[in-house]
């Protein structure tokens, strides 16, 4: 048997990812929101273009109608719930995914148009598009000294 090499950035992104989820908790009992019965979440992945904050999150085996989105000021919620069929009539002898409602929370780094957000769900993907709100340049004014 041959020596396996350990990875240490896979347990720092594991670390990541525990803690992420850690304040995710914190920030949702702060604001007021409930966790309980939030008993799983779905990875997510973050990115940005020139003019949108785009998330992925990864969904598999739930319906679009048992997932919504909010956006309140420059934070998005993402709820949703896995169901588990009841009529099953196999014994299981391992049970690895997730069931259950979930709910993230996410902050914005910059002003979004929360009236254009569009999303899209594909193979199991949840794709959301918010457009950064372009910002008007203040422009320079002089104050006259009286």
């Amino acid at each position: 048997m041959g020596l396996m090499r350990r990875d240490p950035f896979k347990d720092l992104l594991f670390l990541q990812e525990r803690m992420s989820r850690i304040f995710d908790e914190a920030l949702l009992k702060y604001r007021g929101c409930s966790t309980a019965g939030a008993s799983w979440y779905p990875p997510v992945d973050i990115y940005e273009s020139e003019d949108n904050l785009i998330l992925k999150a990864e969904l598999p085996g739930i319906e679009s109608e048992n997932v919504t989105i909010e956006v309140n000021e420059n934070t998005l919620v993402l709820k949703g719930d896995r169901k588990l069929q009841k009529d099953l009539k196999e014994d299981y002898h391992r049970m690895e995914r997730f069931y259950g409602s979930f709910q993230r929370s996410f902050s914005f780094p910059y002003v979004v148009d929360g009236t254009g957000i569009k999303a899209n769900f594909k193979d199991g993907v949840l794709k959301i598009t918010v457009p950064k709100l372009k910002e008007s340049k203040a422009e320079s004014i002089k104050v006259k000294i009286l």
